[in-house]
């Protein structure tokens, strides 16, 4: 039997995660004062072909472009329905690549990619590390280059935030794990 949530329970789920485990773990350092200022644009996808999708995630990189960074900093497009194989999303995200290049968005934009299955590359799929980007749906986060380079102009230590987020999750405990990520612990 399929599970099905609606738009608001996915919004409720994205915006918890991003609070109690990117800023509440602090694994992005830079996320907190957007998200602070509203500045967080959060959509949800609910188709499920690779052509669609890139339709919405076209869609937004222009709204981005019709919105300055002071309006809108950044956008999380939430996928509810597709790309739920994390093989199939990884794959996707060169059609991502692709769709940025096509449009002159290069420089411009950026996908960071957040998804509950999320395997780093020579990882294993229950090393801790992955943790890091996994959300409780599959996410594209659309970033603006040029606010991420002066957010890392000001912070000096950016090349230590990997390993220290490998550390901040790999000292979480079973308990903390279980609350911080309950999708992964609670499937049917």
């Amino acid at each position: 039997m399929m599970v099905t949530h609606s738009v608001a329970e996915i919004e409720k789920q994205t915006w918890q995660w991003l609070n109690r485990v990117v800023i509440g773990l602090n694994l992005c350092p830079f996320s907190a004062k957007p998200t602070r200022e509203n500045r967080v644009r959060l959509r949800v996808c609910e188709a499920t072909a690779e052509e669609d999708i890139l339709v919405a995630l076209e869609e937004e990189m222009h709204y981005l472009d019709e919105h300055p960074a002071q309006h809108v900093e950044t956008t999380l497009l939430v996928l509810s329905q597709g790309l739920s194989d994390f093989y199939d999303y990884n794959a996707f995200l060169g059609w991502a690549e692709q769709l940025i290049k096509r449009n002159g968005w290069r420089g411009v934009y950026q996908v960071a990619s957040f998804h509950p299955d999320y395997c780093f590359s020579g990882a294993d799929a229950d090393d801790v590390e992955n943790l890091t980007n996994r959300s409780p749906w599959p996410i594209l986060h659309l970033i603006r280059e040029a606010s991420l380079e002066k957010a890392v102009a000001f912070f000096e230590k950016v090349d230590e935030v990997p390993e220290v987020n490998r550390k901040t999750v790999g000292d979480l405990s079973v308990e903390q794990k279980q609350n911080l990520f309950p999708w992964l612990f609670n499937k049917p």
